[in-house]
């Protein structure tokens, strides 16, 4: 009988964020095909052998911590190449340079070298599935590009369908456009068996009541429903956003559902965050960019669990934070703390308790289940796809580590990841990506910046301004 090459991982602590496995300080991942087959607690006895065969790799996890793939269940991609550049900026300059300027200037390729760059970068830091919030459907091709950079990364990915971006509102203020209709050539084309090579599914995200009249925001939830898709949904960030009361809007005609998950929530009100819970919806928060944003409201964190409400994490948009997940974990951490000492004793106790597991699974299985893949990805268990990583925890800034959980939310970063794996395969080892050349894609990178910025300065010459 013939068996396919496994891959064993000995002696490694493991954080499974699975309640049944729990948390072993040694143990033996085995994976087949793709998947865990078995965690196992390392024996007692140094003498038994295991029962390895011939072709299996056996990887030494001795110093090592094995926790489940980071799930990022909001981010811009495409804006990759002009990261960091907006932080320091009114967020409206943001909507206005990125959303209509920059934006309405990408071509295919720049699409295509956005996904491909952040995608490895979320690799690197840990991310082993990315929802790639595209609202830069500027054409059939910008699509194509799109799915292509995410595909070439080996990330597991969820693409989420949007709009053009244009230089007016006509797509995003009381719209009467409807959802491109290439959506489905994009399903027929890629997804025609509900996944790309087993990693990359189709999503379709809204432009809602908030941007999109009655008839177009009806219609575009109706859509994805018709085509099986889950759906994303950026609602009540700033106070302008809270007028249209989105998630009662959707109540009201009756298209609450457990295949939606709203983005930000900063402004809604607590009637609007039972609604989403009572119909199984699903949050989004993007920690590090809702505290860069000026005028984004309080992060409703505390409000959502006193609904009932886990959060899933999100890198957002990397022109104004970071994207990694040890990030947002750990300004979520101490965004809680300091909250709680802000509000007083008194408000404090109503809030549910939040440990360091806690923040973990917000950005592992909650973010799953934000994506509808809580049975396949989001915890270590025997069965599910082998999606993790494998965090060094000898290295200075960790050890001598006490509590995996805590160092990791704490003080865990890029540098610390030693494997990455998706699907079982190995897209980061001994620190180092694999399958790409990281200065040639960042050359990538920034040719793409460049011919960016030199449309975008050749659109204001022509304009005057």
């Amino acid at each position: 009988m013939q068996h396919s090459q496994r891959t064993i991982i000995e002696n490694v602590a493991v954080l499974s964020l699975d309640e049944q496995v729990g948390e072993l300080d040694s143990a033996t991942i085995t994976i087949d095909a793709g998947r865990i087959t078995s965690i196992e607690p390392t024996p007692e006895n140094p003498h038994l052998v295991r029962d390895h065969r011939a072709g299996d790799e056996v990887i030494n996890g001795s110093g090592l911590v094995a926790l489940p793939g980071f799930i990022d269940t909001h981010r811009h991609t495409w804006q990759s190449a002009i990261k960091h550049s907006y932080a320091e900026l009114d967020p409206r300059v943001y909507f206005a340079e990125v959303l209509k300027g920059l934006g309405a200037s990408y071509q295919a390729e720049d699409v295509y070298i956005g996904n491909k760059l952040g995608s490895y970068a979320a690799l690197s830091a840990g991310t082993t599935t990315l929802f790639d919030w595209s609202h830069v459907q500027n054409s059939p091709e910008h699509s194509d590009g799109a799915i292509a950079g995410l595909h070439e990364s080996g990330i597991r990915a969820v693409f989420g369908h949007g709009w053009p971006t244009s230089p007016d509102d006509s797509w995003t203020a009381n719209s009467t456009r409807p959802h491109p209709a290439d959506i489905r050539r994009v399903q027929n084309q890629y997804f025609p068996n509900g996944s790309l090579d087993d990693r990359i599914t189709l999503a379709m995200v809204l432009r809602g009541p908030e941007e999109a009249s009655p008839e177009i925001w009806q219609d575009e939830l109706r859509l994805a429903r018709e085509l099986g898709l889950r759906v994303s949904v950026h609602t009540g960030a700033y106070a302008r956003n809270a007028k249209a009361a989105a998630v009662q809007q959707y109540a009201d005609a009756g298209l609450l559902g457990p295949d939606m998950t709203f983005v930000h929530c900063n402004h809604l009100t607590a009637q609007e965050l039972k609604l989403i819970a009572d119909n199984g919806g699903t949050v989004s928060l993007g920690i590090h960019c809702e505290m860069n944003s000026t005028g984004v409201g309080e992060i409703p964190f505390h409000r959502l669990l006193q609904t009932g409400i886990r959060p899933s994490l999100s890198g957002d948009t990397e022109t104004k934070c970071t994207g990694d997940m040890f990030t947002q974990m750990r300004m979520l951490w101490a965004y809680h703390r300091s909250t709680l000492t802000r509000i007083g004793p008194e408000r404090a106790a109503q809030v549910p308790t939040v440990t360091m597991r806690d923040i973990l699974a917000y950005a592992t299985i909650e973010g799953a289940k934000a994506i509808g893949q809580e049975t396949e990805i989001g915890s270590l268990t025997p069965g599910k796809r082998a999606d993790m990583l494998l965090i060094d925890t000898n290295a200075l800034n960790l050890g001598p580590v006490q509590d995996p959980a805590a160092s990791i939310v704490l003080a865990a970063h890029e540098g610390n990841v030693r494997h990455v794996l998706v699907g079982g395969t190995f897209v980061k080892r001994n620190g180092a990506l694999t399958g790409v050349n990281a200065e040639a894609l960042l050359q990538e990178g920034r040719r793409s910046q460049q011919n960016l910025l030199e449309r975008a300065n050749s659109r204001k010459s022509l304009a005057g301004i």
